[in-house]
């Protein structure tokens, strides 16, 4: 379910009914924690310097059985000149180890595999992120080097090429 700019404007300001309204589902506290509000105003600059890279950026994830929202995911941007996208995606804390991050992973990719434009998927993970290192294992990701981010530090680089999706 994809969040628009006016949804993330409405979590920045710590306005979850609001947010919820915009939606059309029933976004957690999560979506709403300020631990949550770099990643929406990252996202939100980016609609804003390039409207043509929403689809790409953010949605919720919703569980198709229950309609409870699960968690967020999408990509880090549209591809790049080399057709590949990054993929971010995190479970609402109280709703972790039940298949929400593999089914979200796997909807990403599967999202790719239908753009013409992606060769590449990337996951970038910290090292002593067991879990997102569990996630992508059986996804047939590649080791391919390491790269430092600002915010997470050393982060180890995965890619599974067009011919693994």
């Amino acid at each position: 379910m994809p969040l628009s700019a006016e949804v993330l404007i409405a979590l920045l300001g710590g306005d979850l009914a609001r947010a919820r309204r915009l939606a059309g589902i029933a976004l957690t506290e999560y979506f709403a924690s300020t631990s949550m509000h770099w990643l929406w105003q990252l996202r939100l600059d980016q609609m804003t310097a390039d409207p043509s890279s929403r689809p790409w950026l953010v949605r919720a994830g919703v569980d198709e059985r229950t309609g409870e929202v699960v968690g967020h995911a999408g990509f880090h941007g549209p591809p790049d000149d080399h057709g590949m996208v990054e993929v971010g995606y995190s479970v609402d804390p109280r709703l972790r180890r039940r298949g929400y991050a593999r089914a979200m992973l796997r909807a990403l990719i599967d999202e790719a595999r239908n753009a013409p434009a992606v060769t590449t998927v990337r996951a970038s993970i910290s090292p002593t992120n067991e879990a997102s290192l569990a996630t992508i294992a059986g996804f047939g990701f590649v080791p391919v080097g390491e790269q430092w981010d600002e915010r997470d530090g050393r982060e180890l680089v995965f890619e599974l090429s067009r011919r693994s999706f």
